[in-house]
């Protein structure tokens, strides 16, 4: 019923500048407009593989509560050190074991933070 090839996900930031400031210089990731929806203010992030997410403009944004994109990493300990450089804080959540910069260390170990409009992204750094 589904083409699970072409599936992918979105969520939304008040500012797709900021964003696309943030996810593309900060992070490193292949941000780019939406090819015929510029206007609009729509762009993607690119995920290798020729799979992206979306993310549009909602000007009454609210952030969401929970991970709206998990990145897989080698070395969590290097990539939160970066981070930090990069002006990227962690955060802390109750009833996980939070090492000094904010990782929980278990299979998976996995550290939190906000992009500009407050959604939560994680680094994750399998067994």
């Amino acid at each position: 019923m589904f083409d699970g090839s072409r599936a992918f996900g979105s969520f939304a930031v008040p500012d797709t500048a900021k964003a696309r400031e943030f996810y593309g210089g900060t992070l490193g990731l292949d941000v780019r407009p939406v090819e015929g929806m510029e206007e609009e203010g729509l762009v993607q992030i690119g995920l290798g593989d020729g799979r992206a997410i979306l993310v549009y403009p909602k000007p009454d944004h609210v952030p969401a509560t929970y991970t709206v994109l998990n990145l897989v990493v080698d070395d969590i300990g290097a990539v939160v050190d970066e981070l930090a450089r990069r002006g990227v804080r962690t955060l802390r959540y109750e009833g996980f074991d939070q090492d000094e910069k904010g990782i929980a260390h278990g299979t998976p170990s996995v550290a939190w933070f906000t992009d500009p409009a407050g959604n939560v992204v994680s680094v994750i750094q399998e067994a």
